[in-house]
């Protein structure tokens, strides 16, 4: 198998990934990156729709006379991060950085679009989706609910993220559990204000929630199995304006991660018992806000099986790593694959600076690797008939 792309096509989408980058745009806002993707897709003589969850793209190959049908991700929301890496081709929306690596995806995507449309491996129908608001806000599921797998239906999906821990050059799935559920809480007590000096007048809502925040901790180390895997992570603390006053409230908010639904029914449980009990038992009242934002991103085994073998087949410009371990990051791909067997997948970014991280700006040698391995994906998938 020799899916590579010729030195005009790498170099059409560097200039696409970067364009993109230029114009970072937050969940569902993204008009331009939406316009950009939807008339390159036009130009390869595709046919492509706009607009599902919102500001969503899904452009149509279909070649020869089978019925087999996939469909292949990438995502187009940026981060509210202010861009720090000094780049010629850096964001001009202030504010807005691709910061996790979407422009690369995208400029993947369409770059394994434009291959597959001069491609003849191909007997089938590939579907390539680009989807808004990966990042907190549930993109695919807005998709989904527009009647994404109804309208363009698909055999199976899959989709792909750079990950820097990996090497650049190598690729990895698992065949189960491969990024954990998501779910946020925002916690709020309310005491009773009083003189820093003399705390016996008031019901203080700090000490309050330092017992909170320390209680919270037993839940992954005291109440889910040793055997199972669970984060809950207090991530912002807010309270009071002055040195020498109590206030009368103060909040909390974290995230908590989990892979089997038994455990995150379970942590919810804790939680909400928790910070009812202590705050009760100090004197003051907590109002909870708990959302479960996505569930686990679960592979088919049959397909990530599959895709194991395709990155086998590509060596030596790809090599599968057989180490991957499933990440407690969270990835609203997690939807798709509880509507259509699929998987995920992670091609490697070669190290730099960290995913969501000012600094952080996706490889371009990755570009051809990545590409290579959708095009390998679609011409292994719908291969002709003997």
């Amino acid at each position: 198998m020799n899916p590579r792309l010729t030195n005009e096509e790498i170099a059409d989408a560097i200039a696409w990934r970067r364009a993109l980058h230029r114009i970072p745009e937050l969940a569902y806002d993204e008009h331009q990156t939406s316009a950009f993707v939807a008339e390159k897709l036009r130009s390869f003589g595709l046919e492509v729709e706009t607009g599902l969850g919102g500001t969503g793209v899904v452009a149509t190959l279909k070649r020869g006379t089978s019925d087999r049908v996939i469909g292949l991700r990438a995502d187009m929301d940026a981060l509210a991060i202010t861009e720090a890496t000094g780049l010629d081709y850096a964001s001009e929306h202030p504010g807005r950085m691709h910061a996790c690596g979407h422009d690369g995806h995208m400029a993947m995507l369409l770059a394994a679009a434009r291959h597959l449309t001069k491609s003849g491996r191909i007997d089938g129908t590939v579907r390539f989706i680009f989807q808004p608001a990966e990042e907190n806000e549930g993109g695919a599921r807005r998709m989904i609910e527009d009647g994404l797998f109804e309208r363009f239906p698909v055999d199976a999906v899959f989709g792909m993220h750079n990950w820097p821990e990996l090497p650049l050059g190598r690729a990895g799935l698992t065949t189960g559990p491969m990024m954990a559920a998501f779910g946020i809480f925002d916690i709020t007590v309310t005491g009773r204000g009083a003189h820093g000096a003399m705390p016996h007048q008031g019901a203080d809502p700090i000490a309050c929630m330092f017992q909170i925040g320390t209680a919270l901790q037993t839940i992954a180390a005291r109440n889910v199995s040793p055997m199972a895997s669970a984060v809950v992570s207090v991530t912002t603390v807010h309270g009071g304006d002055a040195w020498n006053v109590i206030p009368g409230s103060c909040r909390m908010t974290g995230t908590v991660r989990w892979f089997a639904p038994a455990v995150g029914d379970l942590i919810e449980t804790r939680l909400k018992a928790i910070v009812s009990g202590v705050a009760e038992a100090m004197g003051c009242a907590a109002t909870i806000d708990y959302q479960r934002r996505y569930p686990a991103t679960i592979n088919n085994p049959q397909e990530a099986r599959f895709v194991q073998d395709v990155v086998r087949d590509l060596s030596p410009v790809l090599t599968l790593d057989e180490t991957i371990e499933p990440s407690m990051g969270a990835e609203d791909f997690a939807f798709m694959l509880q509507e259509r067997p699929g998987a995920y997948i992670w091609v490697g970014q070669g190290g730099g600076h960290g995913l969501h991280s000012p600094t952080y700006n996706f490889n371009d040698d990755a570009l051809p690797v990545g590409a290579a391995l959708w095009v390998a994906i679609a011409e292994k998938k719908l291969a002709p008939a003997a």
